[in-house]
């Protein structure tokens, strides 16, 4: 008799993939297609993110700012089609800098990591910022500092970075336990939230007191321009993060498969939940102009629309939807900082990319992303200015990162360079690797040129957005001096880096190796 083949092991089969780019299995490989979806889908957080910016898309394009929401998300479709072709190919922690850095060069790469890495931490802090849009409407006890709770006054700011202090304080511990107990809460937190739209979203219907046409009417502050240009920040900050699920390859089974459809079925997901929860705000809305709808957004339509019971319960949910989603950031934060670290291109390399064998949690990334956060978020105890100028500053960073993502793909495809999936190999279940093929080019230019516009869009120092009531210049520039300020440092450390090195006559750190 034959002897019997080994079974397949495909624990061992992925650590010799990774091993393959360089890297040890350090992290520990346990989420399946449900929880890599889950880690794109709560980054994205639609409850988190629609409610905390729906009152300011309205504020300033009126009921037809709803119209920049599919434009956003075809744009942002383009840009995560070409993510999955990278995911598939190369399935890494780190996944801005590493496919950076493949397509273009080591230097280049790093900025793009830089970039990703500060804008994730800023991030985390505007998603922490919004717990004070649900909290005191649920119960006024929760407006600790006393006085108004609309996130535009300054009680109102104050309290909310104090709530977001809590909250990070909670995904910061939540992230060093384990990687199953931080995967099992998103999986929990994101199947809540798309119950939660989707109650939501029947139930504003239901209650409808006006039809779709009032969309076509833009009764905002800046006309239809301003509905088009401003109210599009709504979707820009909402559509971002699908990329966490490259994010966590390392951390998931069958990487080469799962990844690149958990990028654009989160997408897709919270693409299509969102829109309709702008649409059913609304059409339910009591009342688009006793100012209320521009000042507390879809809590005053829940709580106006639904009965104080009904309206609460499901701010409830949305209230687990933002915890969800902080954590889920600071993960993905974490990640990006392990997988730069690990290279030792960032300061004490050594510490921060060490995992602990036993949670497969790397712990300095995560108390960094936590306590970088917590410091920005306290910058809304300044002016309730400080929440947007936080809010747009980690979209434009991430637009950039992306940029730097799918501008060298794009040469790389012009020049020839690029090879396109099908004859790159197969995933995990012998099949092609993801690909675009024929419409490689065309989507790439695309989604280049959108993310290139959109970038400047949301950099522009537009005083009557950034700074309405005059007198915070910093607020009104505050993009453009974090990038500034962000890319500047990174030059610094890599010059002063550079000038250590030669002085001692060592060898750099090893970098990834572009693609040839």
């Amino acid at each position: 008799m034959a002897a019997t083949a080994p079974p397949h092991n495909a624990e061992a089969t992925e650590a010799a993939e990774l091993a393959g780019f360089g890297y040890r299995q350090e992290l520990h490989r346990s989420m399946g297609r449900y929880a890599s979806f889950a880690a794109g889908f709560s980054f994205i957080s639609v409850l988190t993110t629609v409610f905390q910016f729906f009152a300011f898309g309205y504020s300033f394009g009126g009921a037809a700012f709803f119209w920049t929401w599919p434009a956003v998300l075809l744009g942002q479709l383009l840009v995560a089609a070409c993510f999955a072709e990278l995911a598939a190919r190369y399935p890494i922690s780190g996944a801005i800098y590493q496919w950076s850095t493949r397509l273009s060069t080591p230097a280049f790469g790093w900025f793009a990591g830089w970039i990703m890495v500060i804008g994730q931490v800023v991030v985390v802090a505007a998603a922490a910022l919004a717990l004070q849009v649900v909290l005191p409407a649920i119960w006024s006890g929760f407006q600790l500092t006393g006085g108004d709770p609309s996130p535009v006054t300054s009680t109102g700011a104050a309290n909310a970075a104090l709530l977001g202090l809590i909250l990070l304080v909670l995904t910061t511990v939540v992230n060093l336990l384990d990687i199953r107990i931080m995967s099992a809460i998103n999986r929990i937190g994101v199947t809540a939230e798309i119950i939660g739209a989707g109650l939501i979203i029947v139930l504003l219907f239901t209650h409808a007191e006006r039809g779709p046409g009032v969309t076509l009417h833009t009764g905002g502050q800046g006309g239809a321009i301003g509905a088009l240009l401003v109210g599009s920040f709504t979707a820009a900050y909402v559509l971002i993060g699908f990329d966490s699920a490259g994010e966590m390859s390392e951390e998931t089974r069958a990487p080469r498969r799962t990844a690149p459809r958990t990028i654009l079925t989160a997408l897709a997901a919270a693409g299509v939940l969102g829109g309709l929860l702008l649409l059913a705000g609304l059409l339910a809305a009591p009342s688009l102009a006793n100012g209320r709808l521009a000042s507390e957004g879809l809590s005053y339509v829940l709580t106006s629309s639904l009965g104080n019971g009904v309206g609460k319960a499901l701010l409830a949910d949305v209230t687990v939807a933002i915890a969800v989603a902080t954590l889920a950031i600071q993960t993905a934060g974490s990640r990006m900082l392990f997988s730069m670290a690990r290279d030792g291109v960032l300061p004490f390399s050594a510490r921060l990319a060490k995992v602990s064998p036993r949670t497969g949690m790397p712990a300095g990334p995560v108390l960094v992303v936590g306590v970088g956060a917590a410091a920005l978020g306290l910058l809304n105890l300044l002016s309730p200015d400080a929440f947007l100028a936080i809010g747009t500053t980690c979209i434009a960073m991430l637009y950039i990162a992306y940029a730097m993502v799918t501008g060298p793909q794009l040469l790389r495809r012009l020049r020839g360079t690029y090879a396109d999936g099908t004859a790159d190999g197969t995933d995990e279940s012998g099949r092609p690797l993801f690909s675009l093929g024929r419409w490689g080019v065309p989507v790439n230019a695309l989604a280049l040129v959108y993310g290139l516009v959109m970038t400047v869009n949301l950099s522009w120092p537009r005083a009557a957005v950034y700074d309405p009531a005059g007198g915070h210049w910093y607020f009104q520039w505050f993009t453009v001096l974090f990038l500034l300020v962000t890319v500047g440092a990174g030059a610094l450390y890599r010059w002063r880096s550079a000038q250590r090195v030669h002085s001692a006559e060592e060898p750099a750190p090893a970098l990834p190796e572009p693609i040839r």
